[in-house]
């Protein structure tokens, strides 16, 4: 389903990675790993396509992936580094863009924040607000989930319950690409090491 094929990349004048090569079948997950620099969230911004590629393709069901930048936007949910959250908007505003309430519940619960829905987001800890960016996978019906560090500020039982969004998502057929140093809950992943 997603494939690249000798991607390579610049950050500014330094090469960070070349002839990177992998495919991710329908319902498969692939881990990227290595040192801090090494690329991997420059990758993921290549496969959301936020950054071009200086060489090599990415391919979405054996098309361009870039072909149609706006179908491409539609496949991808990204969740980078930054939680990407209103810090003014309750937890329940933060997810309101274009679903119902009913969903929204939905989603809180899956993280676990279903009964602070109606607090401020500046009243969340560092762990409830990545978990509140992570409540958006629950949304989400996007084939393609990139994640940047994922895991960063959960305790075990949040990680658990990402755990169970991962299943849902690949059971669907759902392709999930995380940049991690850490083990994620998925089952059988595919790992690729950037240096």
């Amino acid at each position: 389903m997603l494939n690249a094929m000798d991607v390579a990349a610049f950050r500014g004048e330094r090469l960070v990675f070349e002839a990177v090569s992998f495919s991710v079948p329908a319902g498969g997950a692939l881990l990227l790993s290595g040192p801090n620099g090494s690329g991997k969230s420059t990758l993921l911004r290549i496969l959301a396509g936020l950054k071009a590629p200086d060489a090599g393709t990415v391919s979405w069901n054996g098309a361009g992936a870039f072909d149609d930048r706006i179908a491409h936007a539609r496949r991808v949910t990204y969740v980078g580094h930054q939680d990407a959250i209103k810090l003014g908007l309750t937890l329940a505003e933060n997810l309101r863009f274009g679903v119902g309430d009913q969903c929204i519940g939905a989603a809180l619960e899956a993280m676990n924040l279903a009964p602070l829905s109606d607090l401020p987001a500046r009243m969340l800890s560092a762990g409830q607000r990545r978990r509140l960016a992570l409540a958006r996978l629950a949304l989400s019906r996007a084939p393609l989930w990139l994640l940047d560090e994922p895991t960063v500020g959960l305790d075990a039982g949040s990680v658990d319950r990402l755990g169970s969004l991962f299943s849902r998502h690949t059971d669907r057929g759902g392709v999930i690409v995380a940049a991690t140093h850490l083990p994620l809950p998925l089952a059988g992943p595919a790992e690729l090491r950037l240096r």
